[in-house]
This record gives C-alpha cells, sequence and structure tokens, in this order.
C-alpha cells in the first residue's frame, strides 16, 4: 500500500536549490557543486558513493543497502556556460528563482535530494530507489556512460525540464558537423576559384531544402558557424554543426542515410565527403507505452495529488536516449520549461519545484518494499 501525508520541506528544499544555483557548475566544472551535494546527503545521513568519470570529476550515488533497485532518480548537475559570468548567480522574485541552471536542471536535482532526504526522515528507512547525480549531460553525457558501465537499472525518472507533464516518448537526435575547403586569395578576387564559404551555404541550402520538403516533422539547428580568420581575403576554411530532433518513431538509420546523400550532392566537385562530413550523435527516440510498472505507479501519483495524467513526449536531447540504448526504460519527469533552458533569463517556478519533490516522495513511498 502506498503510504499517504507525506511532505518534503520546502524551506529546506528553497535553500537548497538557491545554493546550487550560486555555485557555477558548466560542463567540466562541475566538482565544486557535486562536494556540496556529496555534503548534503551526508549530512541526511545517506551513504553517498562518489564515482570518477574523469580526473577532478565525479558522479555522486545514492543505493538502498540490501536490495538491487529497479528504478533510479537521475538528474545531472552541470549547465552550459554562463552567457555573464557576473550575473549567473540565483535572484528571487516571488514564488520564481531565476538564475543559470533553474530549469535545466538543478530544480529537478533539488527536489530528488530532498525526497530521498524526506522519504529516510519521515520513514526511518532507505528509499527503495537509486538516486545518480552526474556530470556532463550538456556536452558529451560522459556522466551517464560512466554510470552504465557499472550498474543497471530496469526504470528511470528523469528530472529533465517537462513542466511536471510525463514524458513516455522522447525524440531522437542527430549531430552533423560539416567542413569545407577553398582556396584563400585576396577579396576583391572573391569570384575566383573555390571558396569555402559559398561553398558550405551551397550545402547547407540542400539540406534545409531536403528536410523542409521531405522530412518536415525534423527540428534542425544550424549553429557554431565559423570560417578561418582571413582578414581582407578569402577564408579557405568553413565549419558548422547541425542539431536535428527527430520524433520518436523516425527512422534514424534512414534520416541519416538521406542527409549523408544530399551533402554528397551537392557538395562542390573537388571536395571530399569523407573529410566534409561526420556524424558526431546518432541517437534514437524511443516510445514506452502508457502502461507497466513505473507508468502505473506514476499515474496513481498523479491521480492522488489531483493532476491530469497526460503523457507527451520530450523534444530534446537527453542522458535518456543513453539510457535507452541500453535497455533501461526512462520516463521524463521535472519542473521547469524547456523553452527556458539555455536562455538568459533562466527560472523556474519554485512552487512547481515543490510539487516535483512531492510526486518524488510519493512515488518512493508508493513503491513495494
Amino acid at each position: 500500500m502506498a503510504q499517504t501525508g507525506l511532505h518534503t520541506n520546502r524551506q529546506r528544499l528553497r535553500e537548497l536549490l538557491r545554493g546550487m544555483i550560486d555555485i557555477y557548475s558548466p560542463s567540466g566544472k562541475e566538482g565544486e557543486l557535486v562536494s556540496f551535494l556529496e555534503g548534503r546527503l551526508r549530512k541526511a545521513g545517506m551513504k553517498v558513493i562518489r564515482r570518477p568519470v574523469e580526473e577532478d570529476r565525479d558522479n555522486l550515488l545514492v543505493l538502498p543497502g540490501d536490495v538491487e533497485p529497479e528504478l533510479v532518480f537521475l538528474g545531472h548537475v552541470d549547465t552550459v556556460a554562463a552567457f555573464d559570468y557576473d550575473q549567473y548567480k540565483c535572484e528571487e522574485s516571488g514564488d520564481e528563482m531565476a538564475g543559470l541552471g533553474a530549469a535545466d536542471m538543478k530544480s529537478g536535482c533539488a527536489a530528488m535530494v530532498e525526497a530521498f532526504t524526506a522519504f529516510e526522515e519521515l520513514t526511518d528507512r532507505e528509499a527503495p530507489a537509486a538516486l545518480a547525480l552526474v556530470v556532463g549531460e550538456e556536452e558529451s553525457g560522459d556522466g551517464t556512460s560512466a554510470l552504465l558501465e557499472d550498474y543497471r537499472f530496469s526504470w528511470a525518472v528523469v528530472a529533465e525540464p517537462t513542466n511536471l507533464l510525463p514524458c513516455l516518448s522522447h525524440y531522437g537526435y542527430i549531430e552533423m558537423e560539416l567542413s569545407t575547403t577553398g582556396r584563400r586569395v585576396h577579396a576583391s578576387l572573391a569570384n575566383q576559384g573555390a571558396n569555402a564559404v559559398r561553398s558550405m551555404l551551397q550545402v547547407l541550402m540542400g539540406l534545409t531544402a531536403h528536410l523542409e520538403e521531405s522530412r518536415r516533422d525534423v527540428i534542425y539547428n544550424i549553429r557554431d558557424m565559423n570560417s578561418s580568420h582571413a582578414g581582407f581575403a578569402v577564408p579557405d576554411r568553413c565549419d558548422v554543426a547541425i542539431d536535428l530532433h527527430l520524433p520518436p518513431q523516425s527512422p534514424v538509420g534512414e534520416i541519416a542515410a538521406e542527409l549523408e546523400d544530399v551533402v554528397s550532392r551537392t557538395l562542390p566537385k573537388g571536395l571530399d565527403l569523407r573529410d566534409a562530413f561526420e556524424f558526431c550523435t546518432l541517437h534514437g527516440g524511443y516510445a514506452l507505452p502508457d502502461k507497466g510498472w513505473l507508468p502505473d505507479l506514476l499515474r496513481a501519483t498523479y491521480s492522488r495529488h489531483g493532476l491530469p495524467w497526460s503523457p507527451g513526449a520530450f523534444r530534446s536531447h537527453s542522458d535518456a536516449n543513453l539510457l535507452w540504448a541500453e535497455g533501461i526504460r526512462p520516463i521524463m519527469l521535472g519542473p521547469g520549461q524547456l523553452e527556458k533552458a539555455h536562455t538568459q533569463d533562466e527560472s523556474v517556478s519554485f512552487s512547481q519545484v515543490a510539487l516535483a519533490a512531492d510526486l518524488y516522495l510519493d512515488l518512493l513511498a508508493s513503491m513495494p518494499v
């Protein structure tokens, strides 16, 4: 039987989230925040495993002592780099808490830590699930990759910002890089010979035309476009990265083959496809059925809190793609709005963070002993 009437400590949660946002923790520099969270977990009486990912970078893991858990609550502690290093800290205005990582995903991590803390405080026993706080999600996902080298779980709750919408499906993701080369000449002779930037624009026009005509449900983002510094001359190199987010059941391999074919056909003569084109990431999406052990527990949890059960799809790339590839069934569920993540005015509603913590706590309490 599920335990009812358990509540998290809102003041403790708010102080925890404020402290987390105030610590700068971009990918690769998560150490101070990891130590801060380790101290909080140990103070709450939890046995914390600190597992190295690389030098000076560690994951934190809390495991029940006498069982192999089916479920892991997973959150990443890193953020993107600060837009303004002097303005990344927490600012509060009423219910809103703003600052780098507020939505993605320090609020989700804080809610999970509070749920585990409150569970052990109120029940006087270990939580029946694992808690994993990992590094590196915003870059390579190396924290979750390291976790999966040592542990396996059947299910996961990942605290990405879903606005508390339970996401049983997840978009796929392709990351590709393109490079074109040309001949460096004086700027006044730009129409003579190979021009790296013009070649790149030709390829990009072909790719976007194909996507908009044949794959209109694919979301693409052209980013990090750079040419070699040339001064008053024609650049001899141009590089660009492209993100593509694919609806959950899209054929990733088929789409990747189409993209490679388009690049091959639009690449100017004299440029080698092998040098110009690379897939950095190919991750398939997934769609879980609205039934099973964890969906059933979550549906009942939502009912107890008077919340509608309306599962959706998570539209971004996340560590859940890595979990899914290893046979773990992840459900995305966290406070905050995805559209506020990675922005200069990132913020989260504290009331929603507190509700997330209560949902996580209720879920822990409803798990079989």
